[in-house]
């Protein structure tokens, strides 16, 4: 057995599927339970008291993770002229008008984050149908519709990311990677969680966070008991 495999069985020993743990103690799992050989991410998810059907209880922002994600961002941005010569300096990774949107059309989905200036907005809502399964749709709610395309690239590569409720009112984000240490993680939870709650509905009913959960990319649901988030 292998220093990964025994690292796995001790903190499986210490994992209790049933078990609500404080939230240091369930990152510190979700790390010791990664077994890939890869540097697996860290997610955090959150089921919400509310209804997602009513657009007023639709939970829906973005976070600038402290720690950043650890991860490289792909980004696409709809813009023309200026704005299209600002976003490439700024580094996104696709750039372009109707011919961006051509592309998306035909399948090119090589992107992690949608970006575009609101005079786009015409040709990229027509690309509903490809992008919003995805949650890719931009919004000028979560700053992805913006006129500053460049500031919007450099914060999403920089660590921002966005977050919306599902049909069952559940939150998925990623707040790390395994190789992380218990400090950055444990920023990025709380600016997570922090954020979330400042969104919180007025009309949502009884305990806000009803579920929270952290697991790496391949590893078991460690629960989080919601009265215990900052410890």
């Amino acid at each position: 057995m292998g220093k990964q495999g025994k690292r796995y069985t001790d903190a499986s020993s210490r994992y209790d599927r049933d078990q609500m743990y404080s939230a240091t103690e369930a990152l510190d799992l979700a790390s010791s339970l990664a077994g890939a050989k890869f540097d697996e991410g860290i997610d955090l998810l959150v089921r919400l008291s509310v209804d997602p059907r009513k657009a007023e209880e639709m939970v829906r922002g973005t976070v600038a993770l402290p720690s950043g994600t650890g991860k490289d961002v792909r980004v696409a941005v709809f813009a023309q002229g200026e704005a299209a010569n600002a976003a490439r300096e700024a580094g996104a990774d696709h750039v372009g008008g109707d011919d961006l949107a051509a592309e998306v059309e035909g399948g090119m989905l090589d992107f992690d984050v949608a970006i575009a200036t609101p005079d786009m907005m015409p040709t990229v809502g027509k690309l509903g149908r490809a992008l919003g399964p995805r949650g890719l749709m931009p919004n000028p709610k979560s700053g992805t519709v913006t006129d500053d395309v460049a500031k919007a690239v450099g914060e999403f590569k920089g660590g921002k990311v966005e977050f919306r409720t599902d049909r069952y009112g559940n939150v998925h984000l990623p707040i790390g990677k395994v190789s992380f240490d218990a400090a950055a993680l444990g920023a990025n939870l709380s600016a997570a969680l922090d954020e979330i709650e400042r969104l919180k509905p007025s009309s949502a009913k009884g305990r806000y966070f009803k579920k929270v959960s952290i697991s790496s990319t391949m590893g078991p649901g460690i629960r989080i008991d919601p009265g215990r988030l900052t410890d």
